[in-house]
């Protein structure tokens, strides 16, 4: 895998294939390790100064199955970037990177859209936030999020590792 985290598509069905093409054939706490520490590695070979945070939670319960910072730097408003990005997956069941390319990051159409009014800073259309899919398993199971770099890396890197990952079952 080369260092540099390439870029994601913009196109709605090339995003769709990628989540497609990551599904899982289980999730446990295990496997959010490995994931979590994989996200780790690869962010901190990619980006070695600028921070990340990886965080990776089940859909249903909101349990928390890992969450790091990559380095020095990172600051609480990660973590708030992680709570947006975890419920936009959570409530459309799709990378926040194909809700920012549907909208063509227009936050203004988002929210008319869906009439979320005073609630829409609770979700953010940022790359970034990705959901968990197990084969034979109906919804999303769990959400990975990173935030830290650009929100094209910060979706892109997730898909990068759950290839890997799958390649090495």
């Amino acid at each position: 895998m080369s260092v540099q985290i390439r870029s994601p598509p913009k196109d709605l069905d090339a995003i769709t294939a990628e989540e497609d093409r990551c599904i899982l054939p289980h999730f446990t706490a295990d496997t959010a390790w490995e994931l979590g520490t994989r996200l780790r590695d690869r962010l901190r070979a990619a980006s070695p100064t600028k921070p990340a945070v990886v965080n990776i939670t089940l859909a249903n319960s909101g349990q928390l199955l890992f969450h790091c910072a990559t380095g020095r730097g990172t600051q609480a408003d990660n973590d708030t970037w992680v709570a947006r990005k975890r419920a936009a997956v959570l409530r459309w069941g799709k990378s926040t990177w194909f809700l920012h390319n549907k909208f063509a990051g227009d936050e203004d159409a988002f929210r008319a859209k869906f009439m979320l009014g005073d609630r829409a800073g609770e979700y953010a259309i940022h790359g970034g936030g990705f959901p968990v899919r197990v084969q034979n398993v109906e919804g999303v199971v769990g959400v990975i999020v990173v935030s830290g770099l650009t929100m094209q890396e910060d979706h892109e890197v997730i898909v990068e590792v759950i290839e890997e990952y799958l390649k090495s079952l």
